[in-house]
């Protein structure tokens, strides 16, 4: 049995609507997707690949049997949020699977999804409530992957919790970044629904440092977590910054999300009709690519100063490790054009307005095992590419210094801006404000392995 490779819903369908693009499995895929994991003896994708550590084996050989009550039980012992891992996680568990050292990995996220809407259809997901109170209080700071996780996990040991959020409503990226096409919203209401009735509080579109005071929120509660992300996005500054048209990718896609849920009556930034150009090639170029196709640009453009990674698994990165190759998402699959080796040299414009970006290609010298290492200018490559619109996605550089929740508690930084944690005052720092920006898999696991006195 192979794996299969169809998981999107048409091309020509997806790319002029909202909804999530992964198409729906049947039962009979499913079993003999699951089916096909091996009795291995040393599960790594559980051991190794797996942050959450999820039980991929004995969960795969439930939903094989059909048994989808004991595959969502083996599925909660170590996953709080499988609505959003089995959607939007890269599935480190498979590039881990020991089945993939001479085929092709057993599918894992698709059945993880199949499991938990199940679950939610049959009403086997209800609130779990502590089984004794401590009587302390804690405040999280943060409502997106790490806070959540944090949330459920201190409530659960008895803790009293109450999460703090500058936005309108919690999720963190989960709401405001990723696209309703990747992860429809209403999933995140259904959860919020259940975390409530486990008694957590949520305390919404209130900026904790500006609207209130991190030192009263430290001397108010026993414990301080903070789940702030990594806020500060990577830009740009060559010549022609400053000209209009030029976003970072966040402006366009928590602009999007936030439309589409209602919180406003109309996008921030439509690309319909435009030449469209995207500097970054990693998923939040992705997601910008995906968003301008549904709002009908005139052409997309991605690029990036890396080299064109390798179609197959690199010899740097060997079984169980993520592999380092040539990713391509659904949204690529829509139609755009990828470049790689293209470094950005200055925004050119007329009016005010952005036109093009002069790029220039680069030669990458590579260590002994294959990874790019510096780039060389590569004389007279040197192109304008065209472009009215501009997205900025080339990842996030940590928290600020002048961040005022940091000012107000005095937490430590590391050179590269993550906080440290301080557990004699408990106060502790959990997701990508503590490891700097990661997976959302690695926020959860963060947050649900936090220990509090």
């Amino acid at each position: 049995m192979e794996r299969i490779h169809d998981i999107y819903r048409p091309k020509d369908e997806r790319r002029h609507d909202w909804r999530e693009v992964e198409r729906d499995f049947t039962d009979i895929e499913l079993k003999e997707q699951t089916s096909r994991c091996m009795n291995c003896g040393q599960p790594f994708c559980h051991a190794y690949g797996c942050p959450l550590g999820n039980l991929v084996p004995d969960q795969n050989r439930a939903v094989a049997l059909g048994d989808f009550r004991r595959a969502y039980d083996l599925l909660s012992v170590n996953s709080d949020f499988p609505e959003f891992t089995s959607r939007i996680c890269p599935a480190l568990c498979e590039a881990s699977c020991v089945h993939g050292l001479d085929e092709e990995a057993v599918m894992i996220r698709q059945s993880e999804k199949r499991i938990i809407e199940t679950a939610f259809a049959n009403g086997w997901v209800v609130p779990r409530s502590p089984e004794k109170e401590n009587g302390k209080s804690v405040a999280i700071i943060g409502a997106g992957p790490a806070g959540l996780s944090a949330a459920v996990t201190l409530r659960r040991r008895g803790w009293a919790v109450t999460v703090y959020e500058k936005r309108a409503d919690i999720g963190g990226l989960l709401r405001y970044g990723i696209p309703c096409f990747k992860l429809d919203k209403s999933l995140i209401a259904r959860r919020r629904k259940i975390l409530e009735a486990e008694g957590i509080r949520f305390v919404t579109g209130i900026e904790v440092g500006k609207d209130l005071s991190a030192e009263w929120i430290a001397q108010r509660f026993d414990a301080v977590v903070l789940a702030i992300g990594t806020p500060a996005a990577r830009d740009l500054k060559i010549p022609g910054r400053e000209l209009n048209g030029i976003h970072l990718a966040l402006e366009l896609l928590e602009g999007q999300n936030r439309y589409l849920t209602g919180e406003i009556t109309e996008p921030p930034i439509n690309a319909s009709g435009k030449n469209v150009l995207v500097i970054g090639g990693g998923d939040t170029g992705s997601d910008c690519v995906g968003t301008a196709i549904r709002h009908g640009a005139s052409s997309v453009t991605q690029i990036e100063i890396m080299p064109r990674p390798p179609d197959e698994r690199d010899v740097s990165t060997p079984w169980p490790l993520w592999p380092y190759m040539l990713r391509t998402s659904s949204s690529h699959k829509e139609g755009c054009e990828r470049r790689w080796n293209l470094n950005s040299l200055r925004f050119v414009g007329e009016n005010g307005w952005v036109t093009g970006v002069e790029v220039e290609t680069v030669d990458w010298e590579f260590s002994p095992e294959g990874r790019p290492m510096k780039f060389s200018p590569v004389p007279g490559t040197k192109e304008t590419i065209k472009a009215d619109l501009v997205f900025l996605a080339m990842g996030f550089t940590g928290v600020p210094k002048d961040n005022p929740i940091v000012a107000q508690l005095g937490i430590a930084q590391t050179p590269r801006t993550a906080l440290v944690s301080d557990p004699a005052r408990n106060i502790h720092c959990v997701g990508d404000c503590a490891s700097g920006a990661s997976l959302v898999v690695r926020a959860l696991a963060s947050g649900k392995n936090i220990q509090l006195d």
